[in-house]
């Protein structure tokens, strides 16, 4: 087992892991930016080293900087957290070849499946059903052109090295298909250095569900069943739910598609399959190869600590548990708190957080970044918190998380706490009636809440 981990990033996500490594008596090493030097990760770690400015690509994506603190601090492991280098292929190679241990799936496993469009071919080899669309990437707009008119509108364009909604736009005829893949492209170019795209059918209207699987290298694959991901806001996640509600055949086929995706490629460590579904077809759309920002609900009715078995797997150990093991308990429902405005846009709104209150106990958790006085910084992404139910089942979870929201105090800056509150209590909701169509179809009323309250 390694003595001393370094966490290559910052948030909720570096407090996560940080927590897991105390209780498994691992030292930790934070890094942080110069404007994260007051940060919680920072105070919690064991070791904190700055790594650069204010700008994430000073900072918590400069690898140089990130290896020669992990060499120097002797750190025998990098866990990369979500986002940032989480899935950057150079990035782990670069571990490897420093004889640094990278706490995720080995390089090629993450440049295979981080290729939107490989990652789908190879889907196709192994009869997963794949969303109809180009082959491989778009070579020109000529080319995409006809292929929509093939497949038929409206179509789906995404960035190859894509992710969190980002290079991703829809079209519904030629004119908009151009304005879609010029705006993806430079979208893809600024997020992930990539600006190789490739087309899909648009399904409308589907659920998201994706599962989550561990695989050591001693060939154990295994799923903590799956979370319901449907409520997003252009691509990105705003509640999730595990294990969501899908009837048990569908299931069995999911789950037998998620364990092959993972054998075709020998896949080592944590990672997420994630699916539209439509009816009873579903669909693959991608692998995450690392762990998921919404993993809580899945350990909360699993009772299994994915980042300690991601240390384990890393460290060379077997998967501490069989399939018969991971048996579903109850349901659990999380809520990402940002620091935005929902009715300025979403707009961001970073700040000082100058009181707080946080319900706890009886099946409540809160991951988060936040203290009193703690500064907000306006150079990440906006999302401060998750707060996380548990219940018997699904109902017991929706009112649990609804009386959460209502004690749930955060002050000084905006956040979009009243606007997930509305989502709770629409009756939509409540019933299991929604897919990703849910936020902008209703919006309107979403946004009808008193701001004082």
């Amino acid at each position: 087992m390694f003595h001393k981990i370094l966490i290559a990033n910052r948030g909720e996500i570096a407090v996560r892991i940080i927590r897991t490594c105390m209780y498994m008596g691992i030292e930790t090493v934070a890094v942080y930016s110069t404007a994260d030097k007051d940060s919680l990760h920072v105070q919690l770690a064991d070791e904190a080293v700055c790594i650069g400015g204010p700008k994430s690509k000073d900072s918590y994506l400069n690898m140089e900087n990130i290896i020669s603190a992990a060499i120097n601090t002797g750190a025998e492991a990098i866990h990369p957290g979500f986002g940032f280098l989480s899935e950057n292929a150079d990035f782990a190679q670069l571990c490897e070849d420093c004889g640094i241990t990278f706490i995720g799936p080995k390089s090629e496993h993450i440049k295979a499946m981080g290729n939107k469009s490989w990652a789908r071919n190879k889907m196709k080899e192994i009869n997963v059903p794949v969303v109809p669309g180009s082959e491989g990437e778009i070579e020109n707009i000529e080319d995409a052109i006809k292929l929509a008119k093939k497949i038929g509108y409206p179509v789906l364009v995404k960035a190859s090295a894509g992710g969190g909604g980002r290079g991703m736009r829809i079209a519904n005829d030629e004119e908009t298909l151009k304005n879609a893949i010029n705006t993806a492209k430079h979208e893809a170019i600024n997020a992930f250095g990539d600006g190789t795209l490739y087309l899909e059918k648009y399904v409308s209207n589907p659920r998201h569900i994706e599962f989550q699987v561990l695989c050591d290298k001693y060939g154990n694959i295994l799923h903590l069943h799956q979370r319901d991901c449907s409520i997003q806001r252009r691509n990105q996640k705003i509640i999730e739910e595990a294990p969501g509600i899908i009837n048990h055949d569908l299931k069995e086929r999911m789950v037998e598609a998620s364990l092959k995706a993972c054998r075709a490629i020998n896949y080592e460590n944590a990672g997420t399959i994630e699916f539209l579904v439509s009816g009873e077809d579903f669909y693959f759309i991608e692998m995450n190869t690392r762990i998921q920002v919404e993993h809580p609900v899945t350990e909360m009715i699993t009772g299994k600590d994915i980042v300690k078995e991601q240390i384990k797997i890393a460290s060379g150990e077997k998967i501490s548990f069989n399939q018969d093991e991971v048996v579903i308990n109850g349901y659990s429902i999380e809520c990402r708190i940002n620091a935005e405005n929902p009715k300025h846009q979403f707009r961001p709104s970073p700040g000082k957080i100058k009181l707080m209150h946080i319900p706890s106990g009886n099946g409540i958790r809160f991951d988060s970044l936040i203290f009193p006085d703690c500064e907000i910084q306006p150079f990440y992404d906006s999302m401060i918190g998750k707060l996380i139910v548990y219940g018997e089942n699904r109902e017991e979870a929706v009112k649990k998380m609804r009386a959460a929201l209502e004690e749930l105090v955060i002050q000084g800056l905006d956040t979009n706490q009243n606007f997930l509150y509305m989502i709770i209590n629409n009756p939509d909701y409540i019933k299991g009636n929604f897919d990703t169509s849910f936020i902008n179809s209703k919006l309107e009323r979403l946004l009808e809440y008193d701001d004082n309250e």
